[in-house]
């Protein structure tokens, strides 16, 4: 394991409120320790350092990626230092977590569920654009619990669902809920593509803790969206709604998302790279259209940082994690900016 060194910032974001001056941040390698910054003055006696200009962030974290349909190398150099694959052949993309979790890697530290699990003859599995292998069909209750120890068993952290009630057959309410149960018993999340009039009350009666996209598909209104905000998180996946253009989509999640937050909901930062010609590293449109909703730098920033579904490896408040890299800003924003998008788009993976 590598010595620990301290990377010095003028400015570092390391949570809600904690824009920091001069701060030092702990490292192992060419990665963050996991520990909160702290001032130089603090340091041992002979630590090593390393001085830079600009913000240091949090690695930046796109929580809704098709490894099999993208560039991750490509993804790493736009910016983003870890991701959450949302369905991929499982043996391919666990072989590539072990290939990112190697110190000099250049591909962003991936977390994964491993195939969609869905009805037999469900969504994705008419898709052109979905592998062999990339979703699994479950066909009953007691087939719910080996296909998750089957994602387990490759290093998954959650699993996904397909709840597709506008493209063919879905897995009944008694193989969710058994999805939802084996999962729970693992310590693992359970995400749900939930898509159709019926289909995000159908996740909530499951026990789904994910939304793999802002529901687009109907107005969910007050009540369900209460409800949502107490269990779910959502991953925004907006662009793909082309919000310059606007239309139904975007009209939809919009109000959806609106009213979410507005009940405290907890949105996550996604893109759901590998669907159409989305930028590969940050999205400066994705964010746009965030601020559009009234977040602030800092709620985008949270939105940004931190895993999805594994546990946070660092200590104390601070939102970077061990194991992954750093991003640097070296035109820094602050917490009052609005249109960050462009500028946060600039920010790159720390590599020395």
């Amino acid at each position: 394991m590598a010595d620990p060194w301290w990377l010095i910032g003028d400015r570092i974001w390391a949570g809600p409120d904690r824009w920091l001056r001069r701060s030092a941040l702990p490292m192992r390698g060419p990665v963050a320790a996991g520990g909160d910054p702290v001032e130089p003055e603090r340091l041992p006696p002979g630590a090593r350092t390393l001085a830079i200009d600009g913000l240091i962030l949090p690695g930046l974290h796109d929580a809704h990626v098709h490894s099999g349909l993208v560039d991750l190398r490509a993804v790493r150099r736009g910016g983003i230092a870890s991701v959450t694959d949302l369905g991929s052949v499982p043996a391919q993309v666990a072989e590539l977590r072990r290939e990112s979790l190697t110190p000099t890697s250049d591909l962003p530290v991936l977390e994964l569920v491993g195939a969609f699990l869905t009805a037999p003859g469900g969504y994705p599995s008419d898709r052109s654009w979905a592998a062999a292998g990339s979703w699994r069909e479950v066909r009953s209750v007691v087939d719910a619990e080996i296909a998750v120890a089957e994602q387990a068993a490759f290093g998954a952290r959650a699993v996904k669902v397909a709840i597709n009630l506008e493209a063919g057959p879905v897995p009944t309410p008694s193989v969710l809920a058994a999805i939802v149960a084996a999962a729970q018993a693992r310590g693992l999340l359970v995400i749900a593509h939930a898509q159709g009039a019926g289909a995000v009350r159908m996740a909530l009666t499951a026990g789904v803790d994910v939304l793999a996209h802002a529901p687009w598909t109907e107005s969910l209104g007050p009540d369900l969206i209460r409800e949502c905000a107490r269990q779910t998180t959502w991953i925004s996946t907006l662009h793909i709604h082309d919000p310059r253009g606007g239309g139904p989509a975007w009209d939809m999640v919009r109000g959806n998302l609106r009213e979410f937050l507005g009940h405290g909901g907890i949105l996550r930062y996604g893109t759901d790279l590998g669907n159409g010609p989305l930028p590969l590293g940050i999205n400066a449109e994705e964010i746009g259209a965030l601020q559009t909703l009234g977040l602030s730098v800092d709620e985008l920033l949270t939105a940004m940082t931190g895993p999805l579904a594994s546990p946070a490896a660092g200590t104390g408040p601070s939102r970077f994690v061990a194991g992954v890299a750093p991003c640097v800003l070296v035109n820094p924003i602050g917490p009052d900016d609005r249109g960050v998008g462009p500028l946060l788009a600039q920010a790159q993976v720390w590599r020395r």
